[in-house]
């Protein structure tokens, strides 16, 4: 049986994960770049799960993206968009600023 390293509990019990995200401080901003392009960015989300969350807001939100430097960038102005996903996902609403 494979036992947590920071929770000491079972992996399949382990809550290490929803912990972690009710701690976060996650910021939402946007970004213009060249030829008027904006980019949304999304910084403060944990190290271990920033590509997962990621991949899932690029595919729900239907646009391109990359992480660079722990911060989600996502192509286009999704400021209005990301908080929903975010709370879907887990993340508490007070913790979260845009």
């Amino acid at each position: 049986m494979n036992i947590c390293e920071r929770c000491g509990l079972p992996k399949e019990a382990c809550v290490c994960k929803e912990l972690i995200k009710s701690e976060e401080k996650i910021k939402i901003s946007k970004e213009q770049r060249r030829y008027r392009k904006f980019v949304t960015l999304v910084s403060g989300i944990d190290k271990e799960s920033i590509k997962e969350i990621a991949k899932k807001l690029k595919s729900e939100l239907a646009c391109g993206g990359t992480v660079k430097d722990n911060v989600v960038e996502l192509q286009g102005d999704h400021t209005s968009k990301v908080k929903g996903k975010l709370i879907e996902y887990g993340f508490k609403e007070e913790n979260i600023s845009e």
